[in-house]
């Protein structure tokens, strides 16, 4: 963490600063209020230790303009005048915490971790309040197809080392889950999970977003930011389509991986941080690596653990468990319980061929779920495609059966009619029998 130490004695801020570096953190010092608003502002901190008593100015009025910045740091207030009104009111302003001195490294120390765990679970918190927010259903990572299967059983024995791993896969077959998945499982689940999705920014936007900046460094870069692999220190860094990485980020990545260290853009001070790394990417990699596209030793380095998922038409026996979750999950959402599907919509389920694989799984049964009139989705309820898929070609002396002919006509012919009764005088048979048939059919 950044740690700025504001105090007007010199020996306070040194005792100090040797604390906060001797557990790893890096300290700046200010010996005055406005030293220390300005160096708040321009730079951002994770933690200010602030004097209560700066000479004239008075430590809880720097600490209320501490607690309007965005986001703001952890405060902790030290002072020789310590007593019970004074700790009240600082922590009612808002401060992390209270020392008085004489205090002890220790102390120090001790405050900074109190803050590092209560930020972990900030992050922890944010997680679980996007998931719920990102309307997904809930992760189902069980399966009867024995290549997933045995895909899981390797991610979840590796999941409780160090390794880096590879995850290889097509677009929305769940690599991104299982990432999280395998944090959730690994020694660092309590520390964070931070993304990083490589193709969605710029070379030099996506340098500053995993390895952060310092002020002025390029046009716009108006504050210092401490960047991604910063915030995933202690916890894991998922790359998502690795695969996409510029070549000129790539021995940055490499560095990283092998010695732990980094350097921000603009700022040549070489920087620790202790990152699990978890790449996925829907390239192949080897053919990216002859291709010259892709470093072969930054390859090597990602490739410890590698994890093939296969896609969803490549698991048959798990189509129906999954549309079944993702139904009592949305129509859960969606007020309706009850809703179901046909016999006929688990067969086009099933038959389909998924090129979306999960993503368009879920977004499938949401929009079915969704446009369902009745209690029962329906075939009609689902994307023009599936029912192309399902219907035989409506010709008098192709190859299909009776049957087959006859289902064809009548779901026609109701898709145009106004009503049961004009469909029932169209096809010659009274509404009864009609609507014995569509039961039948599944088209009710």
């Amino acid at each position: 963490m950044r740690v700025l130490i504001v105090d007007d004695e010199p020996s306070i801020r040194r005792t100090t600063r040797v604390a906060v570096e001797s557990a790893g953190h890096t300290a700046a010092e200010a010996p005055n209020a406005a030293r220390a608003l300005k160096a708040a502002e321009e730079e951002g901190f994770d933690v200010v230790f602030l004097d209560l008593k700066l000479g004239a100015d008075d430590g809880l009025d720097v600490l209320a303009r501490l607690m309007k910045l965005q986001p703001a740091p952890a405060v902790t207030l030290f002072t020789a005048y310590a007593n019970i009104a004074t700790a009240v009111e600082a922590m009612r302003r808002g401060a992390f915490d209270f020392i008085p001195k004489p205090f002890t490294p220790d102390q120090i120390r001790a405050v900074l971790s109190k803050v590092a765990k209560a930020q972990s679970m900030e992050r922890r918190v944010q997680a679980l309040e996007s998931d719920l927010a990102s309307g997904a259903p809930p992760v189902d990572l069980e399966s009867e197809e024995p290549a997933m299967v045995r895909a899981l059983q390797v991610a979840f024995r590796a999941a409780e080392t160090q390794a880096n791993m590879l995850v290889l896969g097509e677009s929305g077959t769940g690599k991104s889950v299982l990432a999280r998945e395998v944090h959730r499982r690994s020694p660092r689940r309590d520390q964070a999970f931070v993304t990083v999705n490589c193709p969605s920014l710029s070379r030099e936007l996506l340098e500053s977003e995993l390895f952060g900046h310092a002020r002025g460094s390029f046009t716009g870069a108006v504050a210092e930011t401490s960047g991604k692999v910063s915030v995933a220190d202690g916890g894991t860094l998922f790359l998502d389509e690795v695969g996409e990485l510029p070549l000129e980020i790539q021995p940055k990545l490499l560095r990283l991986l092998q010695e732990r260290e980094y350097e921000r853009v603009g700022d040549a001070v070489a920087r620790r941080a202790d990152v699990r790394v978890i790449a996925a990417t829907n390239r192949d990699l080897a053919a990216e690596v002859r291709a010259g596209r892709f470093r072969e030793d930054l390859y090597y380095r990602l490739n410890v653990i590698a994890i093939s998922l296969p896609g969803l038409r490549d698991r048959p026996a798990d189509i129906r468990r999954l549309a079944e979750g993702a139904r009592r999950y949305f129509a859960s959402r969606a007020g309706r319980p009850q809703l179901a599907f046909s016999p006929a919509v688990v067969d086009a389920l099933v038959r389909h061929p998924w090129p979306g694989n999960l993503r368009e799984l879920r977004n499938v049964i949401e929009r079915a779920v969704i446009l369902a009139p009745g209690a029962t989705i329906e075939l009609q309820d689902l994307p023009d495609s599936f029912c192309a898929e399902r219907r035989p070609t409506l010709a008098v002396g192709a190859a299909i059966s009776l049957e087959a002919l006859e289902a064809e006509h009548i779901r026609r012919v109701l898709a145009s009619a106004r009503n049961l009764d004009d469909a029932a005088r169209t096809l010659g048979i009274d509404p009864a029998t009609l609507y014995r048939k569509r039961t039948k059919l599944g088209l009710t």
